[in-house]
């Protein structure tokens, strides 16, 4: 199998598994971005309230969240940054308490994406969240 053969094939896999449903984490979310001027991954931290089948819901309305909703209402409790994926962790799940984070399918996750916005901030690429 060619390089590009394993890409593709790996790239399809982790777009098919970007289409199940999660449940949300009660602790929170987080929006993830580059501040390339700092060099910086930086997470904002949302509370969020969580229906019986793991959707957000806003806290004023209690109307069900899109994951591409950006609503002016909501606002960060904390910011997080970090140089690297490594580095962002161990203020998020180290050194906060109480960690923001409560399921570990979510802190997984963070991981992962931490280490995308890592290798995106190195390359100079676009990071897009997942």
């Amino acid at each position: 199998m060619t390089q590009v053969n394993l890409t593709t094939n790996l790239s399809a896999i982790d777009n098919e598994l970007s289409k199940r449903h999660i449940n949300l984490d009660p602790g929170g979310y987080f929006i993830i971005y580059l501040d390339r001027a700092e060099g910086l991954i930086c997470a904002k931290h949302y509370n969020n309230l969580v229906d019986e089948q793991g959707f957000a819901l806003h806290p004023i309305t209690g109307e069900r969240l899109s994951a591409k909703c950006n609503d002016a209402n909501q606002v960060a409790t904390t910011i997080y940054t970090g140089r690297t994926a490594k580095e962002l962790c161990v203020k998020l799940f180290e050194e906060t308490e109480p960690c923001p984070v409560t399921q570990a399918n979510h802190a997984a996750y963070l991981g992962r994406e931490l280490m995308r916005a890592e290798i995106a901030l190195i390359q100079g690429s676009e990071y897009v969240q997942d």
